[in-house]
């Protein structure tokens, strides 16, 4: 089949990668000139006029991101050198919070999580029964819960520390929304997955290069060597059913087998409705059922404020911090320990609300309060609609629109939140829908 993708982010390549494998003709056209959409390459300046290249965002992976790796790997990504493997860790600068040990197999995934229960720093054992009693009912539970708890409710009771130092930095980081409105439901899958998954399924893996260059870069070189096309600066005007006999969709003209809208949630709303317009009410029908649903999502900011100063490494690659409305970055990223220039670091702010120059003004000052660190600011980027806002009994739009026309990006419906894996899971899912809609062979 000749299939078009029309975007190049997370998603956009998995899909057309496993598209590929399948035997498939693929086209990828992208808008932009660079790849990988909310999660790619940025370059930027030191305050002493030095190029740097940074991220649009900083993102991390975890060991359970088992269909990400896959797909890395499968596309000629050194994962071990791509990537820094450390233990789950909620360090605070003060050497107080929780990490996990890094145990040898075939122990238990579980054990990681009661041994770094147990040695948590600053907890008392109050802290750490209350949370080993309601681990132990969710796994006997398997896992699930009412859908329209929230994680707030959901983590009721533990004590205070426990939520503030574990379940709130978990819940922002993992689904982007704060656990008074993060669904437990999704919340629970990914602990599940990270928890009693694969071995090492709760490890942290730090990005160790660019995030164009960890994927997105890599696949489509993978992609030209195996008779695809990538389209850079090619923005889509037109698209719109053909025929229902031949190839039934058209991409600026040219004929398809099948579509996948790999863009963002608001770009394919205006997409199908503007396909809608004109196509048969058998058609046009589903796609406005389906841009109704993307139409309806919420959306979460994510800042990202890059640092930068003449300073010792930080006691870790990865430090938790105590946020607030003054304090609003959770985690702090020592970049010059993940590859990239010393003193450069990148606080990340979940969830974020306000506007840039505060956002930066109030992380310059809590790297004086919380590290002693006076810095540079040396670029802020905010992610206005960086992630949907994972709720309770949420509706996401599914991956397939009409015959022939799919979708795939972290908000379309699946089991994750709007995350990496999220969005490699959606276009795996795509492409698996594009070959079971291949024609039968006459």
């Amino acid at each position: 089949m000749k299939v078009a993708i029309i975007g190049a982010g997370w998603a956009g390549m998995a899909a057309a990668v496993v598209a590929t494998q399948g035997g498939h003709q693929v086209t990828v056209f992208e808008a932009s000139r660079s790849l990988g959409g909310r999660a790619r390459a940025l370059e930027a300046s030191l305050p002493d006029g030095t190029r740097v290249m940074l991220d649009n965002g900083q993102h991390i992976l975890i060991g359970a991101y088992t269909d990400t790796l896959r797909l890395m790997r499968e596309v000629g990504v050194d994962v071990d050198s791509a990537l820094l493997r450390m233990p789950l860790s909620l360090r605070f600068p003060d050497g107080t919070g929780l990490q996990f040990p890094l145990l040898p197999a075939p122990l238990p995934a579980s054990l990681d999580a009661l041994i770094g229960i147990l040695r948590a720093r600053g907890w008392d054992w109050r802290d750490k029964l209350t949370l080993l009693h309601l681990a132990g009912q969710w796994q006997r539970s398997g896992f699930v819960c009412d859908a329209l708890l929230t994680v707030a409710e959901l983590c009721a009771p533990l004590t205070p520390r426990v939520r503030h130092e574990l379940i709130e930095p978990l819940c922002v980081s993992a689904l982007n929304t704060p656990a008074h409105q993060a669904s437990a439901t999704v919340f629970l899958r990914v602990m599940k997955d990270a928890l009693f998954g694969v071995r090492g399924g709760s490890h942290l893996l730090l990005p160790r290069t660019d995030l164009s260059e960890l994927f997105p870069a890599p696949a489509a070189r993978w992609l030209i060597q195996h008779g695809g096309q990538v389209q850079l600066g090619q923005r889509v005007t037109e698209l719109r059913p053909h025929d229902t006999q031949g190839t039934p969709w058209q991409v600026d003209g040219q004929n398809f087998d099948a579509v996948v809208l790999a863009v963002s949630s608001s770009n394919a709303a205006l997409a199908l409705s503007e396909c809608a317009q004109e196509a048969p009410e058998s058609i046009a029908t589903p796609l406005r059922v389906w841009a109704d649903l993307a139409q309806r999502l919420h959306f979460e900011a994510i800042t990202t404020i890059y640092t930068w100063g003449h300073h010792p490494p930080l006691t870790a690659p990865i430090l938790a911090l105590r946020s607030s409305d003054e304090n609003p970055a959770q985690f702090v990223f020592d970049r010059g320990q993940l590859g990239g220039p010393p003193g450069v670091l990148a606080w990340v702010v979940s969830a974020s609300t306000g506007e840039r120059n505060a956002l930066q003004a109030q992380v310059l000052q809590q790297a004086r309060s919380q590290l002693g660190l006076n810095l540079q600011a040396v670029q802020t980027v905010v992610e206005k609609r960086a992630t949907f806002a994972c709720t309770p009994g949420l509706q996401r739009p599914p991956t397939v629109i009409a015959p022939g026309l799919l979708a795939c990006g972290d908000y379309v419906d699946g089991p994750y939140p709007a995350t990496l894996e999220g969005a490699v899971r959606s276009g795996l899912a795509a492409a698996r829908a594009v070959s079971a809609s291949r024609p039968p062979l006459q």
